[in-house]
């Protein structure tokens, strides 16, 4: 009798069962991801799908991270600030950096509000420092003598004018005007006004009313002296701004010191640019504006009206 084959004795689907275990086996070995599997993409590009999603979770996890700590930081110097304005309402301001409205020394505007930071620390002329008493019982006045050479353009009793003139709230804060001396040190940088804490003070200017400048000036300097009468004239590389005494007073009572009071009053800003364009604001509004603006100070032509007989 010839032997049975094996296959005679093997069952339906006996044979197939070792080789779907193999098959098995090796699918494990060789798992990938179910999104390469789907798209049938190598194991290494596997591996960089997934190194990708990795990084793009970290990146994303680390600008959450730095969204919630630059909210926070912004939550602590908002109440940083309410804290401080507080503190100011209830025992007066405390010393504030002297903030130049002009420094006649450099090529700029009137205040040369454009200057740096580091340049405008490096020349602070140094001042009397008056403690704020936050009172509200009005203001003094101090005159020094204004130094070899130079004038003071107002009296003490053209400020008081001036100012009378205000709505009261507007120099409730002001504590003192002080007439400063001219210094060697405050030559090499010279300036018309600052203020400092509750206090304006005013610098004299040359006996002849002629401000000499290295370079030509710039288009809002020679703008902002016109408006108040002051001429610029070129003598070679050099340049002269020459006043008369009515248009220094005029820019003395309605820019200097009506801008040196917008920066007591100004609360709201804190950085330098901030401050100067609210500055300017309130003296286009408050000085020039209020005192007739450009009609006030153009002179209008005289008509000769001439009859013929007939």
């Amino acid at each position: 009798m010839p032997p049975r084959s094996m296959e005679s004795h093997a069952s339906p689907g006996a044979s197939d069962t070792p080789r779907r275990r193999f098959s098995r086996r090796t699918e494990a070995r060789t798992a990938v991801h179910p999104a390469a599997r789907r798209e049938r993409l190598p194991l290494r590009i596997n591996t960089a799908v997934r190194e990708g999603t990795a990084l793009r979770n970290g990146a994303a996890l680390a600008q959450r991270r730095r969204a919630a700590n630059g909210t926070a930081t912004q939550r602590a110097a908002m109440n940083r600030k309410r804290i401080l304005k507080a503190r100011n309402r209830a025992y007066g301001s405390a010393p504030r950096r002297p903030t130049h409205s002009a420094i006649r020394g450099l090529p700029l505007g009137k205040g040369h509000r454009a200057i740096e930071r580091g340049e405008r620390a490096a020349f602070i002329p140094p001042e009397d420092w008056y403690e704020p008493r936050g009172q509200g019982e009005g203001y003094r006045i101090i005159v020094q003598p204004p130094g070899a050479g130079y004038r003071h353009v107002l009296t003490a009793e053209d400020v008081r004018h001036r100012l009378a003139q205000l709505p009261e709230e507007f120099v409730r804060r002001l504590e003192v005007v002080q007439f400063s001396r001219i210094t060697r040190k405050k030559q090499s940088f010279p300036c018309y006004g600052m203020q400092w804490g509750t206090t304006i003070y005013l610098y004299p200017v040359e006996e002849s009313l002629v401000e000499h400048y290295p370079q030509a000036p710039r288009p809002t300097q020679r703008i902002e002296a016109s408006m108040y009468g002051g001429r610029w004239e070129q003598d070679g590389a050099q340049w002269r701004l020459r006043w008369s005494e009515s248009s220094i007073r005029d820019f003395y009572l309605n820019n200097v010191l009506i801008h040196e009071l917008g920066h007591l009053l100004d609360e709201r800003n804190s950085s330098f640019a901030e401050r100067e364009r609210f500055a300017e604001w309130f003296a286009m509004r408050h000085g020039y504006l209020a005192s007739g603006g450009r009609a006030a100070r153009t002179a209008r032509p005289r008509v000769v009206r001439r009859h013929h007989a007939k």
